[in-house]
């Protein structure tokens, strides 16, 4: 669901439910100041765009979800699937600078009131999981490794490990992301996520890949919802509606669609103090 008022972001109607618990969000391109590829609200700071811009931007988009940037916590993503449980002391890494970024990191938990988790897409899927029992949330980034990676696993054991979550309790998100009708794989990968639903007894690959043409087109939408479910949420507490960002790359950065020369559009969530 698009925000009338900021034309810049986007919301999960499912997660929209628990506004007073937590403030979620995905930015699009719209409303920024970056130029060229980046247009135009570029938030990647790892990209070839200038600096200065990206934390305009930033500043740009929190401010719509009335959001402290300088509270909000970022990480060095690299396609992994290590997630790190943010305190008071990890606010404002990765916000202006890639050098205080928390390293080799793609997902992060927190239970702390007001600290932003903010990571950054163009074509992965955020995942977003809201624990109301401990009141704990989790952010994640999942590309086809990530995913394959099992990082929803790794999110949901590290919110376990450090607040007690039960993932029947949780509710999630899976933000825009390539879908299916444009993500052509190889076989190699395709066998890869054949391996990782090999042994299950509730799933199959039916609507995960899907063969057109001779060439496999996979969903990450219905491969992390499905793990997420293996994992323990309910299907009903699953959000995994959202729009393709190659098909919408005038709204979504897609590294695909823009053939490599794209900006980032990032996810947010943050805990309420209520």
């Amino acid at each position: 669901m698009y925000n009338n008022s900021f034309p810049s972001v986007y919301t999960i109607d499912l997660l929209n439910k628990y506004r007073k618990n937590f403030i979620h969000g995905i930015s699009t391109r719209i409303g920024g100041i970056s130029d060229s590829y980046y247009k135009s609200l570029n938030l990647g700071l790892h990209v070839a765009d200038v600096p200065d811009k990206v934390i305009e931007n930033r500043h740009i988009f929190c401010s719509q979800l009335n959001l402290s940037l300088q509270n909000t916590v970022c990480c060095e993503q690299i396609h992994g699937t290590h997630v790190h449980i943010v305190t008071k002391a990890d606010r404002g890494k990765g916000t202006l600078s890639l050098n205080d970024t928390i390293a080799d990191t793609d997902g992060l938990v927190t239970d702390v009131p007001n600290t932003p988790l903010m990571l950054f897409f163009a074509d992965c899927a955020p995942l977003l999981i809201y624990d109301p029992v401990h009141k704990a949330v989790g952010l994640s980034h999942a590309g086809w490794r990530g995913t394959v990676g099992d990082i929803a696993a790794s999110t949901l054991h590290t919110m376990h490990r450090a607040y007690k979550t039960n993932p029947q309790d949780c509710i999630a998100g899976i933000g825009p992301c390539i879908g299916q009708c444009c993500y052509e794989i190889g076989d190699e990968v395709a066998d890869k996520f054949a391996a990782l639903f090999n042994d299950s007894t509730h799933f199959t690959l039916d609507h995960i890949l899907v063969k057109q043409n001779d060439r496999y087109h996979l969903s990450l939408y219905e491969a992390n919802k499905a793990l997420l479910t293996i994992h323990g949420l309910l299907s009903y507490n699953i959000a995994a509606e959202s729009p393709c960002t190659s098909c919408n790359s005038s709204l979504f950065y897609s590294y695909r669609a823009d053939k490599g020369k794209t900006g980032r559009h990032a996810a947010v969530i943050c805990l309420n103090n209520i």
